[in-house]
């Protein structure tokens, strides 16, 4: 089987099959690189998958990640991660073994077959010569017997006529024989010419061309042996990131069994549990005697009249009401008043920016629409005007809603930013100086800060100097303490302490320091029990205990 002796007349048609199967090489390169581009893209997307889901340093999921279904879920990120890794593997062995060293090949092929069909044309162009020059001697040698024909017939009549004199005879004689030696000539030369042509043709489709076109059948195969062999390399860079995966999967199976809800259950507890006892049965009180009524000291009236009075000694009738009082659930106010004035005017301000954002953007889809209206309007074949006035509408309706919401949200942050001191950014408090006023808000604020041995923990964000109407769990809230003291300070300047959680201080006067500057340009200080409060750093001098600084 051979292409030279088989197909030695399809020369053009061997010219087609093996550009075509270039063709069929470079579209299996271009799906190769398509597929290392999935295979990068999709490593990149776990990749951020995975970075998405992890912990952020120092902040509340870290201690989140105390418990075994999260450590699992943390192991199944990272295990997520070297998965990701394989498929970046994957990409680059292909581009490597499969890409690259199919497109150098396809160089070499495109070269090959390039000298292949300019050899294959060289011969065709010279037996195509070769019989031009056979039919130009041809044609020479027939001409050349018919002027013959014609000089001997001419010789012939003129030799018959005995009006023509002897010499025109002689030289129609002479004209004839001339003719008929050139033909003799041409006749050879004609002899000669086919001799070689035939001789050549034998060699062009017999030598030449079956070489030629077997190198092409041999290049041919080479391109075909290459392909496949690219497939099993494609298959096999796949299989070997098999076990890495594998191992991975394993992991991921690993981390999910080591889940226990046991554990998780238990520190739950730890993490939540107050140490509060259950509230006590309440004492019937008998009002059929109202001369000799005594009221409970566990009664809830006598708790709301005697806030100062102190439970008995191992007393179980006096128990903790407040575990029950419901905090406050939901995202809060509209206007964040729950929060310091300084995160108040943050969230405030961050709103604002989101609605006038929105408005932007409806005022950006609102141009858009104009302009579509004005070009249906010029030109009514590519679409009905009227059909854009119905959103236009809405989105004028959307946009004053969005006004109306920012200037509500600008009304309320002009009012904080009011009330903030009107010193430097810097002095501004930005937390702890500021809590609402509703009797909800405080008795959770109150109840995070109790520690299971009934006493209070300061929170440093939740820190204030406020006075709440008394209700009937005032009783609960008189053993706080006080935050200890950490030096004293000397007033430089008169302060009027006008904000909510500020003190007023005079030139000259000695206070107590319980809470050092925190960077945001005020200090905690105490004048007595019963008055303390924030003043800038800047107008006093403080002296912090050796203790103090040591701590």
């Amino acid at each position: 089987m051979s292409w030279g002796t088989e197909l030695w007349d399809q020369f053009d048609n061997l010219e087609k099959h093996t550009q075509w199967g270039i063709d069929v090489l470079e579209k299996y390169i271009k799906f190769v690189k398509e597929r290392t581009e999935i295979e990068i893209s999709y490593a990149k997307q776990l990749r951020n998958l995975s970075k998405k889901y992890q912990p952020k340093k120092n902040s509340k999921e870290e201690d989140e990640y105390k418990y075994t279904s999260c450590k699992a879920f943390l192991a199944t990120l990272n295990e997520m991660n070297d998965y990701a890794g394989q498929h970046e593997v994957v990409s680059e062995n292909m581009t490597s073994q499969i890409t690259a060293e199919l497109t150098r090949f396809v160089q070499e092929l495109k070269q090959e077959r390039k000298l292949n069909f300019h050899d294959g044309r060289k011969a065709q162009q010279n037996i195509e010569t070769s019989w031009k020059q056979l039919e130009a001697s041809k044609r020479r040698f027939e001409r050349d017997c018919k002027e013959a024909d014609r000089a001997q017939q001419y010789f012939e009549k003129m030799d018959a006529d005995i009006n023509v004199t002897k010499a025109d005879v002689e030289k129609a004689r002479q004209q004839a024989q001339i003719r008929h030696q050139m033909a003799d000539d041409s006749k050879g030369e004609y002899s000669s010419i086919l001799q070689k042509f035939n001789h050549e043709q034998h060699e062009h489709y017999h030598t030449h061309i079956p070489n030629i076109f077997q190198k092409i059948q041999q290049m041919e195969e080479k391109r075909i042996v290459r392909i496949g062999e690219c497939m099993k390399t494609y298959a096999e860079v796949d299989r070997q990131v098999i076990p890495i995966i594998v191992k991975c999967l394993d992991g991921i199976t690993k981390a999910a069994e080591s889940i226990d809800q046991k554990n998780d259950s238990q520190l739950v507890i730890e993490a939540f549990k107050s140490g509060f006892e259950p509230p006590g049965d309440i004492d019937f009180e008998d009002f059929t005697q109202p001369m000799k009524r005594t009221v409970s000291e566990s009664s809830l009236s006598n708790s709301r009249w005697d806030g100062k009075s102190e439970p008995k000694p191992g007393s179980k009738s006096k128990g903790k009401l407040w575990p029950f009082i419901k905090k406050n659930k939901g995202g809060g106010p509209e206007d964040f008043s729950n929060l310091p004035p300084e995160q108040r005017r943050k969230k405030l301000q961050q709103k604002v920016d989101e609605l006038n954002k929105d408005v932007q953007k409806e005022m950006d889809q609102r141009d858009a629409l104009t302009k579509m209206k004005d070009v249906y309007i010029k030109n009514p074949q590519m679409g009905d005007a009227a059909s854009v006035d119905h959103k236009l509408a809405e989105l004028g309706q959307n946009m004053e809603k969005l006004r109306l919401e920012a200037q509500k949200f600008e009304g309320w942050l002009a009012e904080v930013e009011g009330r903030l001191p009107v010193r430097t950014e810097q002095t501004r408090r930005q937390s702890g100086m500021y809590d609402t006023q509703n009797t909800s808000a405080v008795n959770n604020c109150v109840q995070d800060r109790e520690s299971p041995d009934g006493s209070y923990t300061e929170d440093q964000s939740q820190e204030s100097e406020m006075k709440v109407p008394v209700t009937e769990f005032d009783d609960e809230f008189d053993d706080e303490e006080p935050l200890p003291t950490i030096g004293t300070c000397k007033a430089l300047y008169t302060f009027e302490g006008q904000n909510e959680g500020t003190i007023s201080v005079t030139e000259g006067e000695m206070l107590y320091v319980i809470e050092e500057d925190k960077g945001d340009g005020w200090t905690r200080i105490r004048r007595n029990e019963d008055e303390e409060g924030y003043v800038p750093t800047s107008y006093v001098e403080v002296y912090l205990d050796k203790n103090a600084k040591d701590s």
